[in-house]
């Protein structure tokens, strides 16, 4: 399953793909998806990855599950398909950059434009059953994700992590707050936060 991983995620994660962990997971995966409708489709499981490569992480936006409906769920956390509805969380994050930003929301819910700008869209659990929210929780996923916040905090500098929700700012410990910036209250104008942090690090505004 590892091998679909884009290759400077692949590389940095090299260790995990022979834990014992990590093994159970991807035998779990794999049956699931052969007797079972699940989503993101099995293509998109590692979007986030290849859209976002790590050199290119500049934020660090954080899901818990993937939509579990169909055609919704794109490998990106909020995500969706173009032509998709929004789902109400996505919606919210809509209003929110309009509050702040004074931008339209757009017709289409597709994050994809953020990811290619340096945004990572990561869920913590990267695959679910149809119809059946959590149903791949605690299977491996959450190690492998928390591993990837801890791989961010700990080899790159002046990340933006969006902590929005609860189960989100859980994940407040893997990050090393002297080194990164870290945003937990949803509606506090995180999306010019953001970019006021990222000109000051000399990096490129996301365009939201």
């Amino acid at each position: 399953m590892h091998e679909k991983i884009e290759e400077s995620w692949r590389e940095k994660l090299s260790t995990e793909f022979e834990k014992e962990y990590f093994k159970i997971l991807t035998k779990f995966v794999k049956e699931e998806y052969s007797k079972e409708l699940c989503f993101p489709p099995i293509e998109e499981v590692f979007s986030a990855f290849t859209q976002t490569p790590f050199s290119k992480v500049k934020v660090v936006i954080i899901g818990q599950d993937p939509y579990h409906d169909l055609g919704q769920a794109n490998g990106l956390c909020f995500s969706v398909h173009k032509g998709i509805a929004k789902p109400p969380s996505l919606q919210n994050i809509f209003l929110e950059i309009k509050k702040d930003l004074q931008i339209e929301i757009p017709p289409s819910g597709n994050l994809e434009h953020w990811a290619k700008q340096g945004v990572l869209l990561l869920n913590a659990t990267l695959t679910v059953r149809a119809h059946q929210a959590a149903s791949h929780q605690n299977k491996g996923w959450e190690v492998f994700t928390d591993t990837i916040i801890k791989t961010i905090s700990e080899q790159k500098k002046g990340v933006v992590f969006l902590l929005w929700g609860g189960y989100a700012k859980k994940k407040i410990t893997l990050i090393d707050q002297t080194k990164h910036l870290v945003l937990n209250w949803f509606g506090n104008k995180h999306f010019s936060k953001t970019n006021n942090y990222l000109k000051e690090k000399g990096e490129e505004k996301i365009n939201w």
